[in-house]
């Protein structure tokens, strides 16, 4: 179930304090406050919350961003559908 979504990194920010979700998909590349930032601040804010990187960029440095901020995927948007489902539902059972 989709409980909310962003166009930008501030949005989603906003997203998360109203919503509380237990899972936030974020992409690396997003307008006015990228994915990282964007992360940094959800760890801050909701350390409870799960973030996956559902992204293009998936450089040896988005991977080292992701490691360093607690990110508990990332999913190369190249992936079929099954290797987002797959984390997701890893994910929901293991909160």
């Amino acid at each position: 179930m989709v409980c909310g979504e962003a166009e930008n990194g501030k949005q989603a920010l906003e997203k998360v304090r109203s919503l509380e979700p237990d899972i936030v998909l974020l992409d690396i590349g997003m307008p006015e406050m990228d994915g990282v930032q964007a992360a940094y601040a959800i760890r801050r804010m909701a350390p409870y919350a799960k973030i996956v990187f559902f992204t293009v960029n998936d450089s040896p440095e988005a991977f080292t961003a992701a490691k360093l901020l607690g990110v508990e995927a990332l999913v190369p948007k190249s992936s079929p559908a099954r290797v987002l489902i797959s984390t997701i539902e890893r994910l929901v059972t293991t909160h």
